[in-house]
């Protein structure tokens, strides 16, 4: 079995290629980008709780129907890469110490929107690592330097990861014509705006 490191998710980016979540393992100056959709980085964002949904999303969900089982998410592995594609899987450990933890496989984004809901553990295959990793400082230079929330917005990072999220779903709101929603979460975003420049 391949070595996995502990990550945490470091940023959620808006980068020329697309979206990205970009995993960096402790202790190690590397960063891995997996692109997602907006909908799955929405959902990873939503998963940090800034932004509360008036119904439940499919990853609160399977975590309600893993809970009534005797289910309980303890980590999220990305464990492979193949031709360029990320793969993932998540581990339930049972109320049953006896049992074996189930394993199930997963496509990257779901288990990290998962994993946030939760708060456990993010591992990374340090055969992944070595394949899809990038210094640091790449992700840096590609930013002019700096990191703020104009240009990536730092995950669980207070209202950054809020703004992001609301912008996401303004985008949705707009491209589904909800124009009430829409101006609801313009609305919103304005008062972030306020706060930031008092």
């Amino acid at each position: 079995m391949d070595r996995m490191l502990e990550a945490e998710i470091w940023t959620i980016a808006r980068i020329d290629e697309g979206t990205a979540a970009v995993l960096h393992p402790l202790g190690t100056e590397i960063a891995v980008p997996i692109f997602i959709g907006q909908n799955e980085a929405q959902a990873i964002l939503l998963g940090f709780g800034e932004v509360a949904t008036s119904r439940p999303l499919i990853q609160d969900l399977l975590l309600d129907l893993a809970k009534t089982q005797g289910l309980t998410l303890i980590r999220a592995e990305i464990n492979e890469i193949r031709d360029g594609v990320f793969f993932a899987r998540l581990v339930f450990s049972s109320q049953d110490e006896e049992e074996k933890p189930l394993i199930l496989d997963s496509r990257p984004s779901d288990a990290l929107a998962l994993a946030v809901r939760c708060k456990c553990s993010v591992f990374i295959a340090r055969k992944v690592v070595d394949q899809a990793g990038l210094p640091v400082e790449f992700f840096l230079d590609a930013l002019g330097g700096t990191i703020s929330a104009d240009t990536i917005e730092i995950a669980g990072e207070g209202i950054a990861a809020h703004r992001t999220a609301l912008r996401m779903e303004l985008d949705q709101a707009v491209a589904e014509e909800e124009y009430e929603r829409a101006a609801e979460i313009r609305d919103a975003l304005a008062i972030l705006d306020r706060g930031k420049k008092e």
